[in-house]
């Protein structure tokens, strides 16, 4: 009877220190972005190369690579970027057309010619007006196509090498390639990552950028991320009046 009193304690102590540390890996660790350790000067110099389009800032940048078709990416745009862009921060952001897997496209016709123009043009305006237009109706007007044209195929396929160069280069530090993914240097000028397709994800990224960890804007329904705003609701409502 002693013994199955003591392992029972003893069970039970460890399945409470056990749920501790699952519930503190679950609400806090797993949100934490990646320091990059490795490879930081190959990496810094594929963004900086890379057909980035940005507002300005002077403050330190923040690449961001990301695809049309991502919901995740919308909802950072429209609910960080405010903040981001008041403090100063310069945020970079990388389009990309996802390269085929198994002979299936997994970009539109419309999407490749944007990409190519956005990182031939570096025009922030674009990406704007880009995001303010559902994916399914944007017509890229006034762009030229990159399909049959030689010179702008050659860019969309710039875009994915981007990609294929820069996929190992992360996963060396542990951080998979997903989007959208963050590039910045926190306040220690430390290299850091994160594909933060959580909100959970976002508070450690405001911190190193001196913004309180949670945001006033307003947030983006889930399942409206593509909604055709650029902002989240209450804002883009304000704009309206």
């Amino acid at each position: 009877m002693k013994n199955f009193k003591l392992w029972a304690a003893l069970a039970l102590v460890v399945l409470v220190v056990g749920g501790g540390l699952f519930a503190y890996w679950n609400f806090e660790l797993r949100w934490r972005p990646t320091t990059v350790e490795k490879n930081q000067e190959e990496i810094a110099a594929l963004l900086e190369s890379a057909g980035w389009v940005s507002p300005g800032g002077e403050g330190r940048p923040l690449y961001m690579v990301a695809h049309r078709d991502c919901a995740d990416c919308l909802r950072f745009m429209a609910e960080q970027f405010p903040d981001l862009q008041a403090a100063g921060v310069d945020t970079r952001v990388i389009m990309v057309a996802r390269p085929d897997v198994n002979a299936l496209s997994q970009s539109t016709p419309m999407e490749r010619s944007t990409v190519a123009e956005l990182w031939l043009s570096r025009d922030w305006d674009l990406l704007q007006r880009w995001r303010a237009v559902p994916a399914a109706q944007w017509d890229a007007p006034g762009i030229r196509p990159a399909d049959g044209d030689p010179a702008r195929s050659a860019v969309v396929e710039a875009s994915r090498r981007f990609l294929a160069e820069l996929e190992p280069l992360m996963a060396g530090n542990g951080v998979d390639l997903g989007y959208p993914l963050l590039v910045w240097w926190d306040e220690a000028d430390q290299m850091t990552a994160c594909v933060c397709q959580r909100r959970e994800s976002y508070a450690d990224l405001r911190q190193d950028f001196g913004l309180p960890a949670e945001s006033d804007t307003p947030l983006v329904p889930d399942g409206e991320e593509d909604a055709g705003r650029m902002t989240a609701p209450e804002e883009a409502s304000e704009a309206a009046i």
